[in-house]
């Protein structure tokens, strides 16, 4: 209903300057009657019509039947008549209200709302006590008006960053250029946070009958039974395709390297049959971190095994959110499972594998059941054995594995 009010919204601001004001107020009503319980409400805040309007013209429409109707004429009031907004009779109103909003956004001392919610009601009754008489939905709609919305916290403080930062980005993006033209594979991986499975209440909101919620338990301590998943994984820069392999383990580097084996296996070697490279953009940290010396030693045996050369780039600390795979496949798997508690790992897997959007995007998923140890060492001397090959530019960062069977 919604939607169909804000059609109504647009065809109101096209039509409104060719109307009087009786007019205008009969057409609106019309429309109104259309819309179901709630309506005239939705109507009257995205059309900037008051309800009293709204339902003075579905009066006027109710008397059309009668004599009444027919001879009296209805008077139409002259430009600038009726009652004035309360910008107009107030001058210092809205001043006062855009000082209450963002002298508390930038932390004033002073400001009467520093250490209070920024509700409409709260708002409201500091500017009632300041003197100016106004009502909430008046505030609601005069903040709309002046761009302001409800927002939550957004997370886009790095912290302290690395002076080669950008350098980096500009690397990465030039190798990953340098690789599609070659069209070889590019994929950019990672691990998504655990998942508790079970009844377990899950951020967000789906369609549901009225009165019908899905009951979910009270604490969220997780089940000994089920425990946790950890999805990981592999986005198809070119493809804007995905695999998932969901985890019942520990988040390791042999589960990592594992995930990448099966994309290439299910889905990598189908679309790349004569592929001799392989680069990967990965986090700095974690199971792929670029210090891990079992994720390099787990490589070099995936790179002996499928016999290419495998490129890796790290991106700098503090920038994990840069990695692709984050806004083009994580966000979108979050956003299908939304509302919807995990109640076993075969949901888990099966609303990861119908995660589509708009612009193509297919993601295979498949649930790994084996068992990865936390805290294997590599040593110094293992690490000698590996056919590694730094970068130029930062080989901590950037480096290559090249298949130990084979010389490229």
């Amino acid at each position: 209903m919604y939607a169909k009010t804000k059609i109504i919204a647009k065809k109101f601001k096209k039509i409104s300057p060719y109307l009087d004001e009786r007019t205008l107020r009969i057409w609106v009503a019309t429309e109104a009657l259309n819309l179901t319980r709630g309506g005239i409400s939705k109507l009257s805040r995205v059309a900037g019509i008051s309800r009293p309007t709204i339902y003075a013209g579905i009066e006027e429409l109710n008397e059309k039947k009668t004599k009444k109707f027919i001879t009296e004429i209805k008077r139409t009031r002259k430009v600038g008549g009726g009652r004035k907004k309360i910008g107009e009779k107030d001058k210092t109103f809205l001043l006062d209200l855009e000082n209450i909003i963002e002298s508390s956004t930038r932390g004033d001392p002073i400001s009467p709302l520093k250490w209070s919610s920024k509700s409409t009601l709260k708002i409201t009754s500091e500017l009632n006590k300041m003197g100016h008489h106004v009502s909430q939905p008046t505030v609601y709609k005069l903040l709309d008006g002046l761009g302001y919305s409800m927002q939550s916290n957004r997370k886009t403080k790095e912290g302290a960053n690395h002076p080669d930062r950008d350098a980096q980005f500009r690397y990465i993006s030039k190798k990953v250029g340098a690789f599609q033209k070659r069209n070889q594979p590019v994929i950019s991986v990672d691990a998504k946070k655990k998942e508790s499975i079970g009844e377990f209440k899950n951020d967000g909101k789906e369609w549901r009958k009225k009165g019908y919620p899905i009951e979910t338990n009270m604490h969220d301590f997780p089940d000994k039974k089920l425990g946790k998943v950890t999805p990981y994984g592999v986005y198809d820069l070119a493809k804007n395709q995905g695999w998932v392999s969901v985890g019942i383990s520990s988040d390791t580097a042999e589960f990592a390297a594992e995930a990448i084996r099966n994309w290439w296996n299910e889905m990598g070697q189908q679309v790349y049959p004569g592929a001799k490279e392989l680069l990967i953009t990965a986090d700095g940290g974690g199971s792929n971190g670029s210090r891990v010396g079992l994720w390099k030693k787990e490589l070099q045996q995936l790179a002996d095994e499928l016999k290419i050369e495998i490129n890796i780039c790290h991106f700098p600390p503090g920038t994990s959110k840069w990695n692709k795979i984050e806004h083009r496949m994580f966000c979108h798997i979050t956003q299908n499972w939304r509302g919807r508690p995990l109640v076993s790992r075969e949901v888990v897997v099966n609303l990861i594998g119908n995660t589509t959007t708009k612009t193509g995007l297919k993601i295979k998923a498949k649930l790994d059941k084996n068992e990865y140890k936390k805290g294997i060492k590599v040593t110094k001397k293992e690490l000698k054995t590996l056919e590694i090959t730094e970068d130029s530019f930062h080989g901590e960062w950037n480096y290559k594995i090249r298949p130990r069977s084979i010389q490229l």
